[in-house]
């Protein structure tokens, strides 16, 4: 235990580096939950949808839209939520599940849908990489 101050002042780089890690893991896993964010995985998800008639807002590019998103989801990209937030008025009493390609937007996303008054504003822990772990279907944009 004598040998730490002096192993520390000698690898002061890698001991911040390792600290810097230490708190990224720590808050990869117990953000949401510290920032308030109820994160949903696709099982419960698809039970807020089918049973709670849920709305999922798909919050990525229109580019990242097209190529493969949830059945019946709102395309509404992070950058755009201020500005159309309106359009999900009708859904503040319903389960709103934000959807991006990781979970780390989304989450973003369902904490300015629970600031605007959504109070079932949930994320979906992993994204459309989740979604597609868990065997469920995405559609594509037919182009015309």
């Amino acid at each position: 235990m004598e040998h730490i101050p002096e192993f520390v002042n000698n690898h002061l780089f890698l001991v911040c580096l390792f600290v810097a890690v230490l708190v990224m893991l720590l808050w990869n896993l117990f953000g949401a939950t510290l920032t308030g964010v109820q994160e949903v995985d696709p099982v419960d998800a698809t039970l807020l949808i089918n049973k709670g008639g849920g709305l999922v807002v798909d919050v990525r590019s229109a580019e990242e839209f097209a190529a493969g998103h949830i059945i019946n989801a709102l395309n509404l990209p992070l950058a755009d939520m201020e500005g159309r937030r309106g359009e999900l008025d009708k859904y503040k009493e319903k389960p709103v599940i934000a959807v991006c390609g990781n979970g780390t937007a989304a989450a973003r996303a369902a904490r300015l849908l629970r600031g605007a008054g959504f109070g079932s504003a949930f994320a979906l822990r992993g994204g459309i990489s989740a979604w597609q772990g868990a065997n469920l279907p995405l559609t594509r944009v037919q182009e015309q």
